[in-house]
C-alpha cells in the first residue's frame, strides 16, 4: 500500500511524533490481521480533564494483550501508559488516524468526522458536563444519534469501552468502514 497517495507504512512511521508526511487524502483501511493492533485515544484540546476514559483506559490496558497506544490526553493528568502525549499538532493526529488500527475518542464533531474520513469506525465515549467534563451536553446527544445510525460504536460505560476495545484488539476490521471524504454521514445530524 505505501504506493497509494496519504498512506504510510507502518515500519515508516510506527507513532505519530516521529517525522511523517500527514495523510492528505483518505483511504480505505487495511483488514489484514495484525498481530500487534495500534490503538489511538484522542480526548481533544478542551480545557476540561477527561480523567474518565484515560482512567477505563489504563485499567483496560492493564489486562489487554499485546498493544501499541498513543493517548493523547490533553487537560487530564498523564496517564501511566506508553505513548501518552498531551497534545497532537493537526497533521501528527492526520498521521495517528491513518495509521491507528482502531481509534478511541471524545464526542467532539470534528475528531469524530476525521476519524471516518480515515475509514475508522470510531469507539466514542461522549463528555458528561455532570462529571466537570464539559460545559454543556453537546458530545453525549452528538453521539448518541450517531450511535443509533450505526455511525460510532457509543460506550457510555466502563464495561462498554472494555468489550469494544477487546473486540476491536481481536479483530480490528470490525471497526473499518469505507473511508468517507465526502462527510455525506452528516446529514444524519441535521434536525
Amino acid at each position: 500500500m505505501s504506493g497509494e497517495t496519504g498512506t504510510a507504512r507502518r515500519a515508516e512511521s510506527p507513532r505519530p511524533d516521529v517525522a511523517a508526511e500527514p495523510s492528505r487524502l483518505p483511504r480505505q483501511r487495511d483488514t489484514t490481521p495484525v498481530e500487534r493492533p495500534w490503538l489511538l485515544v484522542a480526548v481533544g484540546t478542551d480545557k476540561h480533564p477527561f480523567d474518565r476514559l484515560v482512567d477505563w483506559l489504563a485499567q483496560w490496558h492493564a489486562q489487554a494483550g499485546p498493544v501499541e497506544l498513543t493517548v493523547q490526553h490533553g487537560h487530564t493528568v498523564a496517564p501511566p501508559l506508553p505513548g501518552a502525549v498531551p497534545f497532537l499538532g493537526h497533521d501528527a493526529l492526520q498521521q495517528a488516524m491513518a495509521d491507528a488500527d482502531l481509534v478511541v475518542c471524545h464526542g467532539g464533531p470534528a475528531t469524530i468526522l476525521e476519524a471516518r474520513r480515515h475509514g475508522h469506525l470510531p469507539i466514542v465515549v461522549p463528555r458528561d458536563p455532570s462529571r466537570g467534563e464539559h460545559v454543556d451536553d453537546h458530545q453525549q446527544l452528538f453521539a448518541r444519534r450517531l450511535g443509533a445510525a450505526g455511525l460510532v460504536a457509543l460506550c457510555e460505560t466502563r464495561e462498554e469501552l472494555h468489550d469494544a476495545l477487546a473486540a476491536g484488539q481481536a479483530d480490528p476490521s470490525r471497526y473499518a468502514v469505507q473511508a468517507d471524504a465526502t462527510h455525506s454521514w452528516w446529514v444524519v445530524c441535521q434536525p
